[in-house]
Parts: structure tokens; sequence; C-alpha cells
């Protein structure tokens, strides 16, 4: 496994959801904040995203992609909508599966909106540094397998061919790995981006991330890492914001709460799978991470299940 899949494995409950919107004249539509992530893909024409509370609008066109990793509330309007045009925004639910066709004129704009339901408690520091919008424009050459996502879905939008109920799904998975993908290679600032282009720490990523219930020290990794400990100690610790040690604890643990979250397996099943010597051993350091037992924690999760799982 890698860093961007397991930070969206840890996360992810449930399956995505989509919707196809087609409009035009004046249109102005609000999406309520939502305990997720929320995507917009432009399959044909151009709008305007008017972030919830003021910001900057973000000017979309064909084939653009916008994620709102952290399900913000905001505006989608017309090309060139004004902020203040945000206060007659309809909801969204009341053109959802639709074509919509308001006064006014205008060109056709057509949108698959989407979401993620995404269980942020345990959130990995990468989906954590995303910025509230992440905003891929079409760009000839620019992330490839992003556009032939794009391209893929427009096409099963019409849920016409064979399989198509199980291919979407699948394709709006492929699309969040994608968008995050893009972000982590487009953007400019961040401390995860520098993290996964660092020679030593991303190897040294990658050897906990394919096996974080090895039996790791710190001399180990450093020679996975093909640096001495106390440059990768530096190094990691600058990058990651915490040592590498410390970076697996906190890794093993957020498993084993996703392995009791999301399944039934035998408590000595997900110590083992973390990396522990027995329940008792994950259950001292689980309670220690989460200030509850692992069998609680289960019985929360369970209890919260179908709220969170809903459609």
């Amino acid at each position: 496994m890698d860093v961007v899949s397991d930070a969206i494995s840890a996360i992810r409950v449930g399956r995505p959801s989509s919707t196809r919107l087609r409009v035009s004249g004046r249109w102005c539509v609000r999406l309520a904040p939502y305990d997720g992530a929320g995507f917009h893909v432009v399959l044909g024409g151009a709008c305007r995203l008017l972030p919830q509370g003021g910001g900057d609008p973000v000017d979309l066109g064909t084939g653009d992609v916008v994620l709102l990793p952290r399900g913000a509330g905001h505006v989608l309007a017309h090309a060139g909508a004004a902020p203040a045009e945000a206060r007659r925004a309809v909801p969204f639910e009341e053109v959802r599966d639709t074509d919509v066709r308001l006064p006014g004129g205008g060109p056709e704009v057509e949108l698959l909106c989407g979401k993620y339901r995404l269980d942020h408690s345990r959130a990995h520091p990468l989906t954590a540094e995303l910025p509230e919008t992440v905003h891929l424009r079409n760009r000839t050459g620019a992330h490839p397998e992003l556009r032939a996502a794009v391209d893929l879905l427009a096409r099963e939008l019409t849920g016409t061919g064979p399989g198509s109920a199980l291919a979407l799904p699948g394709l709006l998975d492929l699309l969040l790995i994608y968008m995050i993908r893009a972000w982590t290679t487009q953007a400019s600032a961040g401390v995860w981006p520098a993290a996964l282009s660092d020679p030593a720490t991303s190897a040294a990523l990658r050897a906990l991330h394919t096996d974080p219930a090895a039996p790791w020290t710190a001399d180990r990794l450093a020679s996975e890492a093909g640096v001495s400990r106390a440059t990768l100690a530096r190094r990691f610790t600058a990058l990651v914001g915490r040592p590498p040690m410390a970076y697996l604890t906190w890794w093993r643990l957020t498993l084993a709460a996703t392995r009791l979250r999301d399944s039934d397996v035998p408590l000595a099943t997900v110590a083992r799978e973390a990396g522990y010597g027995s329940p008792y051993a994950l259950s001292h350091a689980f309670s220690r991470e989460f200030g509850t037992t692992p069998g609680r924690y289960r019985e929360r999760a369970r209890a919260a299940r179908p709220a969170v799982t809903a459609s």
C-alpha cells in the first residue's frame, strides 16, 4: 500500500454517490455543508463556485474538477455570477437529477456532482492538509489519469452499458484518488507534497505502509530508507511532524480503529494485523490514544454505522 491509498482508506466510509445536473439560464444552487467530501466535474459549459462565508469565486470550465475535502458549504452558479447572487440560491436537492431551464437564457451547463462519506476523526495528516477547495483545471497534458477517469465517468453516466451500476462507484473511487494525487503533484507548498517527494522520507513511509505490522526499529527503517538513523529522524520529523517510530505507532492505532469500525473480526486478529503481540498490548496502547477500550470503541462505531453509511 502507498500513503495516499492508505490515507483515503482510513477515513472512507460507505460508497460514494453522485448525480448529474443540467442547467441553463441565470441559475444558482446551494449545497449545504456535508460530513465528508464533495466534488464537482464540469462535463460541459462553464460555471462559478462561490464559497460559503465569502472567499474568492472559483471559475470552472469544461473538464475542470473541484474537490471540497471537508464538505464545505458552497453555491454553484452560472458563469460570472456575483457573490451577492448566492442569496437567491435554491437548495441543490430541489434541482438534482433533472434538467433545469431558468429565465435569462445562457448556455447549458452539465455537471456531475457527488460526495464521499468520510470519517474525519482519524484523518491522515496528508488529507488534513488539503485546502478547503482543490481546483484542478483541465489543461492539456496535465493529470492524464484524472482526465481519463473524467472521460470514463461521462460515458458511464448514461447507465445503459452492462455493469454500469458497479462501474460508476468504482470510477468515483478512482476519481477521489486521482484528485488527491493531482494535488500532491501540483501543490507549490505544503508539508506532505514535500514529504512524498523527499527520497528518504518517502521510502520510509512506503516501508511502514507496506508492512505496518513488521517488527520495525529505527535502525531497520533507516536502512530501508538508505540513510543513517540520525538523518532519517531529522528529515522525517521535519517533514511529517513526528519521529518515524511515533508515526508508526499512530498509524498502527489508526489501522486498528478502522478495522474495529468496519469489521467484526476478533480483537486478537486486529492486534496481530496492527503489529501488536497480544490483545492486551493493543488495548493498552489503544486506550492511551483514544481514551477508551477497543471494545467500547467498536460498540460506538457500530451504533453510529447506520447513520454514517446511509445514502
